[in-house]
Order: structure tokens, then sequence, then C-alpha cells
């Protein structure tokens, strides 16, 4: 994450994200988001709680 929150230059990238881009974006700077994906397992279904998907 930008060290600088009021530098608009660190942002310039997110005007070429997708909507799974910004969504990430979002989600990876949310404190219980990154508190809980310690605690995450693959088999334990952390992930549908977030809303997150992964193919395959």
């Amino acid at each position: 994450m930008p060290r600088d929150w009021r530098d608009d230059r660190a942002y310039d990238h997110f005007d070429t994200l997708d909507l799974s881009g910004l969504a990430w974006e979002c989600l990876r700077r949310n404190e219980r988001y990154r508190a809980a994906y310690a605690r995450m397992r693959p088999e334990g279904g952390g992930a549908a709680v977030w809303g997150l998907r992964f193919p395959g």
C-alpha cells in the first residue's frame, strides 16, 4: 500500500484496474480482512465470508 495516501501518483494504476482489481485493492486495505486472512484455510470457507471466489 502506498505510504502517503495523499500522493495522487501512488494511485495511477487504479485507472487500469478492472472490477476485480478494484475490489481487491479495497479489500486488502480492510483491517478486518487482513486480520482474518491469517486464519483462513483453503478448506475452511473463510474466503467465502468475504465474498471471494477462486476459480479452479
